[in-house]
């Protein structure tokens, strides 16, 4: 499993015209579901999000977590984040987790959040979303449960 996940100012997720969800003050976290990915990967990175220290203390220093500055998270699926760009141009992605199974991880995923007492936003799994942003910093951070990198 792995994750993008940016510090924002705002976020906000529209489908269809319809704005699914929305943050300010938080993190957005792309979510990408691997194949073989199971409990044990939804537990690791769900955590790693909710205890990332990327936010701002008094003295100006990243070290503050999501739920310290009241932060909320907007989870956005994205089984590009599995891509391989390896050989060629085109991205493969075959290490992506079938659309049935990545669905009920990345749910997994929001609840263990929300057990964690994050308030969370998401998109809507499998749909086309235009995902909107202001990055706070720029703060990219690149998690992967397997800890590959």
């Amino acid at each position: 499993m792995r994750a993008v996940v940016q510090r924002v100012s705002d976020g906000k997720v529209v489908v269809d015209g319809v704005v699914r969800g929305r943050i300010t003050d938080g993190l957005l976290v792309y979510l990408g579901v691997g194949r073989g990915d199971g409990e044990a990967d939804v537990r690791y990175l769900a955590e790693k999000v909710r205890h990332l220290r990327v936010f701002q203390d008094e003295a100006k220093h990243m070290n503050l977590d999501v739920k310290q500055v009241g932060g909320r998270v907007l989870v956005i699926s994205a089984f590009t984040v599995q891509a391989d760009a390896r050989k060629g141009r085109r991205p493969s992605f075959d290490d992506a987790e079938q659309p049935d199974r990545a669905a009920v991880l990345y749910e997994m995923f929001c609840d263990e959040l929300i057990g964690f007492g994050v308030t969370v936003e998401k998109g809507v799994f499998g749909a086309m979303m235009d995902v909107v942003s202001t990055n706070a910093g720029p703060v990219c951070i690149l998690l992967e449960s397997r800890r590959a990198f």
